[in-house]
């Protein structure tokens, strides 16, 4: 069976490139019944904080998912794909609403993306601690 770990804090070069490419990812939290949520987001990762990030409105399910998981964050994963190449991320995410969080992700979104997110005074940050990694870039 192949494996396909990548260290989340040190990923090798092709695997870092996927992740500065524009690829529309998926986000999967789970319902309070434990059913899983899978919805398109846009993602951004800083191996060197150990970050993964996704900017969206307070009021979104997703949101709500893991403001429901309470501190210890809620287990989560985002994921992307390419052909054959693909990329996942799990771990704890947070919501977090500080202004400077908010638009550190805000800039990284639209460095990623190339287009700078529209103005939302309800935006707020997911935050995933990763603590894997897996794929193939």
């Amino acid at each position: 069976m192949s494996t396909y770990s990548v260290d989340p804090s040190a990923p090798d070069e092709p695997y870092l490139r996927f992740w500065r490419e524009r690829h529309l990812c998926t986000l999967t939290t789970l319902r309070p019944d434990g059913s899983p949520h899978v919805v398109p987001v846009g993602v951004t990762y800083e191996p060197g904080a150990g970050l993964a990030r996704v900017i969206t409105n307070k009021a979104s399910a997703k949101a709500a998912h893991v403001l429901a998981a309470g501190p210890e964050g809620a287990r989560v994963a985002v994921c992307q794909v390419d052909g054959r190449r693909w990329a996942t991320l799990e771990g704890r995410a947070y919501v977090r609403g500080e202004p400077e969080r908010v638009a550190e992700a805000e800039r990284r979104y639209a460095e990623r993306y190339e287009r700078t997110p529209s103005p939302n005074p309800s935006r707020v940050v997911i935050e995933i601690r990763v603590e894997r990694a897996l794929g193939r870039g």
